[in-house]
């Protein structure tokens, strides 16, 4: 088989903008062979490129040349057909097609390279499941239809969201990638210098420190289409690379941000195809996330938690035996349908398996109103549950829902020492649990393509400090330029009751996932140096490792604030996707490996050498 090179020719359409007002017109069309039939003297080539397929017919009769390369035609071959389009005929038409339609009647075929048969198909748009074998292959991975829709979304996404911070004020600056070790929750990925022995760069976890500089600088509203490098174990929404929307504003309120993020996030999901309703996010404190959702990301898809404690009666807890000072907390799941007791004992046997092992106890796992074993429950229950069910789900009680109450184990209370919300989390995390193993009934999860699918919202007023029980110590549980609220600078309870202050710290949420976090920052030395000095740095060690911030803001700094998303975890959202993988081009595996280009791998010692270094591989 003789290859054809291009030549001159150029491509006048892409495949998939064909149409029936092009019948007559003569095209060149370039691409892959997505499939070929074969019927003697006539051959159909499905010719495919990233914007569809267009179905070619090349005649052996008109066509004697272009037939004889059609017959060596194969699936994956790149091509170029040069001919005219018509309409295909009466019964012919394929609906399923956006170029249905039309055909392309080829008058000239170049074979412009052959192709390996592909280790999986690329023309079946069904599922891959080894996806070992999809990065390995990542490059026809990429061809699959799915993904390239995917990707044609990634665009038009980040392209809204750049046009409107773009129109609202904001100028995109880029950051340095090569930059020093800064405290950002996770390990760096360090970059060792040649011409410095001995001394290391660090990839940026955030533009945290820059961004606030530019603000320093006068620049008063940055945006960033941000890479940034973490190194931590990963899962369905972390990849070690990944791709954040960065911004901060001079003067704001906490209002400003979030009319900002609003925004961006409603041009992204309109040029999705989604128009989001103009009223506000809902917003929520993390205190009243905790107790409502055990979480805090709450998917407000589900109903909420209830604490039923005060309607539970002395002798009613007399007879349960339940502790006066332990509360007692339920949720729904709607619509799991019909469930006998033999399934009711085994879920109850599952879920003290999981759980019970963490001080939880189930007191009731039935519809309400008809369990037998504990009716007086039911009974002083049943209404509560169902008011929170009309709240926050639109919906009252019924006896299709799945009904949980739970209380602590005896002698349990003492972990709330450390953790007072811990009992909120535990059922929040049981909550979730049994939302995913019903999805199938309750189909609270599926996407129909409106906004009725995303549930987004604001969570507010985070703790300043988390407790290390490890260490012993108090780390900042945002990252150390976050404000605390004035009131509690001024109370001293940054040095007297670290565990009682709250950031002005927020996220913004949607159907579970966190989408982005943000603060308003601190403006002033005294405040930043008190905060350092609050997580047990000294003034000598917050000097050498931050000098050039602290010194900068001497030197007037407004006061500011920002909020980085997610762009990774919105397409995914927005593409129905399981995992970030589906939406980023050359991702990496579970284990932070890039099977494409077998990376990492080992270096030379020569290059070692030249960078003053040696690997010691421990044991």
């Amino acid at each position: 088989m003789t290859l054809d090179f291009l030549g001159t020719l150029q491509r006048s359409h892409y495949c998939g903008d064909l149409r029936s007002s092009n019948s007559g017109e003569t095209v060149t069309l370039m691409g892959w062979v997505n499939g070929r039939r074969d019927h003697g003297g006539l051959i159909f080539l499905d010719l495919r490129d990233r914007t569809g397929i267009t179905q070619v017919v090349i005649d052996q009769e008109s066509s004697p040349e272009a037939h004889a390369k059609a017959e060596a035609a194969r699936p994956e071959f790149v091509v170029a057909v040069t001919g005219k389009i018509r309409e295909r005929g009466e019964g012919l038409k394929n609906p399923k097609m956006p170029t249905g339609d039309i055909e392309l009647v080829a008058t000239s075929l170049l074979l412009l390279n052959d192709a390996k048969t592909p280790p999986f198909p690329i023309a079946d748009d069904g599922p891959i499941t080894n996806e070992e074998i999809r990065l390995k292959y990542r490059y026809l991975d990429l061809r699959r239809p799915e993904l390239q829709k995917n990707f044609l979304l990634r665009h038009k996404v980040t392209r809204a969201i750049r046009d409107f911070l773009s129109d609202n004020g904001f100028l995109e600056i880029e950051t340095p990638l090569l930059t020093r070790s800064t405290p950002e929750g996770a390990r760096d990925y360090l970059v060792p210098s040649r011409v410095h022995p001995g001394h290391f760069f660090a990839l940026p976890q955030s533009p945290q420190i820059f961004k606030q500089l530019l603000m320093v600088s006068g620049f008063d509203r940055y945006f960033q289409i941000a890479r940034c490098f973490r190194d931590e174990d990963l899962r369905a929404d972390r990849q070690p690379d990944f791709t954040q929307i960065d911004l901060e504003v001079s003067f704001p309120q906490m209002a400003t941000i979030f009319a900002t993020a609003e925004g961006f996030l409603h041009a992204a999901f309109s040029a999705a195809g989604i128009t989001l309703p103009a009223e506000p996010f809902i917003q929520m404190t993390y205190d009243q996330a905790i107790v409502k959702y055990g979480i805090d990301k709450p998917d407000m898809r589900l109903p909420a938690m209830v604490d039923l404690t005060e309607t539970l009666t002395p002798e009613l807890r007399e007879t349960l035996k339940i502790e006066a000072a332990l509360p007692v907390l339920g949720f729904t799941i709607p619509q799991v349908g019909e469930m006998s007791g033999t399934a009711r004992k085994a879920l109850l046997a599952e879920i003290r398996a999981t759980f019970g092992d963490s001080g939880l106890d189930m007191l009731d796992v039935a519809r309400l109103r008809t369990n037998a074993t504990f009716v007086p429950l039911a009974e002083a229950i049943d209404g509560k549950l169902s008011l929170e069910m009309s709240i926050f789900n639109g919906s009252s009680h019924s006896t299709e829902d799945l009904g949980i109450v739970i209380t602590p184990k005896l002698g349990t209370p003492a972990m709330w020492n450390y953790d007072p919300q811990w009992i909120y989390k535990r059922v929040g995390a049981l909550r979730l649990e049994l939302a995913k193993k019903y999805a199938d009934k309750h189909k609270l999860f599926e996407q129909t393509g409106t906004a009725a699918d995303f549930k987004f919202l604001w969570v507010t007023d985070f703790p300043m400090y988390e407790w290390n029980e490890e260490a012993k110590t108090w780390d900042a549980a945002h990252h150390p330029f976050t404000s605390p609220h004035e009131e509690d600078i001024k109370s001293g309870a940054l040095v007297n009751d670290k565990g009682s202050v709250r950031a002005l710290a927020y996220d913004v949420v949607l159907n579970g996932t966190e989408l982005g976090s943000g603060s308003i920052r601190i403006h002033r030395k005294d405040v930043q140096a008190e905060i350092f000095r609050s997580l047990g740095m000294g003034d000598e060690e917050a000097h050498q490792r931050f000098g050039f911030f602290l010194d900068a803001l001497e030197y007037g700094t407004p006061p500011h604030g920002g909020i980085a998303l997610g762009l990774d975890r919105i397409v995914m959202i927005l593409a129905g996707a399981s995992s970030l993988r589906e939406v980023i081009a050359f991702p990496k595996t579970a284990k932070a490996i890039d099977l494409m280009v077998d990376a990492p791998t080992t270096v030379s010692d020569e290059q070692l050498r030249a960078l003053s270094l040696k690997t010691v591989v421990r044991s």
